[in-house]
């Protein structure tokens, strides 16, 4: 049955769900073991490890705003990033809750072959690394996070990805962008099960290890 996203897409056209992923009850959330699963506008719990789920207002609204974000200074070391010849350059972040759950998006349609994978995008022009991170985060998850250490970069079919690591400071993931039709906080057990996506199996083995 197809469904349509409460949020439009960038041309301000109507983004229609032909497989949207069904939510968990309210208590899975509550369940470190559980997986859970919130759609669009959907109900949550008001708060989840002493952080409440409140929609990120004052989120930036441009790059301007991005290039700035509150996040992005933790004192952690990084290599320098070497683009690979011919690929897009993106970054993203593997959100880890206090609980030991991880975050994740299902994409829009699987979009890119992923039913589920990790916050990420292409680098604007001018914008750094880290800023664009927090802003993929919150454009795919509605959450805002800070990071908190480099991971890894992977080289994929059309990008290298820098990937940080991350943990949720504000936001909502019913709030979450046309990108994702659902978002999922998730046991590390069952990451492998989750994340089928040949591309990501480096991330979920460095979870799981």
């Amino acid at each position: 049955m197809t469904a349509f996203h409460p949020k439009q897409d960038e041309y301000g056209a109507p983004v229609a769900l032909h497989f949207p992923t069904p939510p968990t009850s309210v208590d899975s959330w509550l369940d470190p073991q559980q997986l859970a699963t919130v759609v669009p506008q959907g109900v949550l719990p008001a708060a989840l490890c002493g952080i409440p789920f409140e929609a990120w207002r004052d989120a930036p609204q441009n790059d301007a705003g991005w290039a700035v974000v509150a996040g992005q200074d933790a004192p952690f070391d990084e290599p320098p990033f070497v683009p690979a010849p011919g690929k897009r350059v993106a970054a993203g972040v593997v959100i880890v809750e206090s609980d030991g759950r991880v975050w994740v998006v299902h994409p829009s349609n699987g979009f890119g072959g992923y039913p589920a994978t990790f916050p990420k995008g292409t680098l604007d022009p001018g914008m750094l690394l880290r800023a664009t991170a927090i802003r993929e985060a919150y454009e795919e998850s509605g959450l805002r996070v800070a990071l908190s250490g480099y991971l890894m970069d992977l080289t994929r079919s059309r990008s290298r990805t820098r990937y940080y690591l991350g943990r949720r400071v504000g936001g909502c993931p019913s709030d979450m962008g046309w990108e994702s039709q659902a978002v999922s906080l998730v046991p590390r057990a069952l990451l492998g099960k989750l994340l089928v996506n040949p591309n990501d199996a480096p991330l979920v083995a460095w979870l799981q290890a």
